[in-house]
């Protein structure tokens, strides 16, 4: 497996996870995939304070999944999708281990309907 390379990104990817891990956090990245919103837009359909919602997004602001601009009265947030590729690409690293192991898991399978085939009383 490829080693990702300097500490920055591996803390840059342990905040991206930490942030992807909470659901709440998750949602608001899919509301923002819209388009931006002002935490008040984003608090909507959330059964929690607005002050709770901007706890959320200062986790997604420092893990660098979303922007914030200061229109005014109003701080719309915007998506960031960009560090997600980190994410993605550290996940992809396994996919060739998972392929691999389905592959065996496959093969070993036909091995055992072969010799269940060639068992006595099933000729």
């Amino acid at each position: 497996m490829e080693r990702i390379g300097s500490i920055n990104q591996s803390q840059n990817l342990d905040a991206i996870f930490a942030a992807l891990a909470d659901p709440t956090r998750r949602a608001i990245l899919s509301r923002l995939a819209a388009g931006e919103a002002s935490v008040n837009e984003i608090a909507a359909p959330f059964r929690m304070s607005q002050p709770a919602v901007s706890k959320h997004l200062r986790v997604l602001e420092r893990a660098g999944l979303i922007e914030r601009d200061i229109d005014k009265q109003r701080r719309p947030a915007r998506l960031k999708a960009q560090p997600m590729l980190a994410a993605v690409h550290w996940l992809e690293e396994f996919k060739q281990f998972w392929s691999s192991s389905f592959d065996q898991l496959d093969g070993l399978l036909e091995e055992l309907k072969r010799t269940k085939a060639k068992a006595p009383g099933n000729e």
